[in-house]
């Protein structure tokens, strides 16, 4: 049974809930959901340029979370930016399936 996770401390949030490849209609697009808690550690470390220890801080979890997430968010981002598929992000409280 896995551990129970752990609640982060999430302060940004996304201006828009998706971003797709240009001239391809939404629904012929495969997408990947970025998870708020991903968002918030690509916002902090890349956008805010924090330090992992720093951004691990203040989302309440260890530095190694922070990597892995990070390490999930920036293989999703790169994957959509490869492979053609868009980016949706939850708004606020919002969840996607």
């Amino acid at each position: 049974m896995p551990r129970p996770k752990i609640p982060r401390h999430i302060c940004g949030r996304p201006a828009i809930s998706c971003f797709k490849p240009n001239g391809k209609p939404l629904v012929e697009c495969e997408s990947v959901v970025l998870a708020a808690d991903e968002f918030e550690a690509l916002r902090l470390v890349d956008l805010e340029g924090l330090q992992q220890q720093e951004a691990a801080r203040q989302m309440g979890v260890s530095r190694q979370t922070l990597a892995n997430v990070l390490k999930g968010a920036r293989a999703k981002v790169v994957g959509c930016l490869m492979h053609g598929r868009a980016l949706r992000m939850p708004q606020s409280h919002e969840t996607m399936d």
